[in-house]
């Protein structure tokens, strides 16, 4: 009796088809899935701000996409000279300058400014992407994986290998002449200053 329940159990576990025994692996290690929820998730919703209609006599409000790129494998700190550098530039320009800075991350940043003018034509209604101009480029710090290192003598180190996040607003029309507050002033410009500075002084003990 048990030798016919046994052949009656090997027949049925060999009728079962193998794909419904792989449908139930997860193949996705832990840290994979990890990862997937640490990502930057506000700069993209500005993209589906959805504004008032404006009136006649209203100023036009231009045109603007964000994107980014997210965990980098690269220094945040250094990645930063290479967002301040295009800050204020027309987007091709600032494609130019980043071809010839051997930083690194420059190609990662241009990339970015690539996709980005893409983004404009096809989701903003934008008409010519080189009309524009990089209103924000942002670094933000991404995960940082920890480990150790051997040393000699029964000693190790710490390791720690860090990524950046990077951030760019490209906006429609043309930048602006200061995009700095401390933007550095014309000889003549400076002149007057210092002359208006000359007949504000005090001379003491005088009328």
């Amino acid at each position: 009796m048990l030798s016919l329940i046994k052949g009656q159990l090997l027949k049925q576990a060999y009728n079962v088809p193998l794909l419904f025994q792989i449908e139930n692996l997860h193949l996705t290690s832990a840290l994979a899935a990890w990862q997937s929820n640490r990502q930057p998730r506000k700069w993209l919703k500005y993209n589906k701000v959805i504004y008032p209609p404006q009136l006649p006599d209203e100023e036009r409000r231009p045109a603007f996409v964000c994107h980014q790129r997210t965990n980098i494998k690269y220094s945040p700190w250094k990645m930063w000279y290479v967002a301040c550098l295009i800050r204020g530039m027309p987007v091709d320009e600032a494609i130019r300058q980043l071809k010839f800075v051997l930083k690194k991350g420059a190609k990662d940043v241009r990339e970015t400014l690539e996709e980005a003018k893409e983004l404009a034509v096809k989701e903003h209604n934008v008409e010519f992407p080189s009309n524009m101009w990089v209103a924000e480029s942002m670094v933000g710090k991404g995960e940082v994986i920890k480990g150790y290192r051997r040393h000699a003598r029964r000693r190790f180190g710490k390791v720690e290998y860090f990524h950046c996040h990077y951030f760019v607003r490209l906006e429609e029309g043309t930048p602006p002449k200061d995009y700095y507050q401390n933007a550095p002033k014309e000889p003549q410009e400076q002149l007057a200053n210092w002359l208006a500075s000359m007949r504000k002084r005090k001379i003491n003990n005088s009328l």
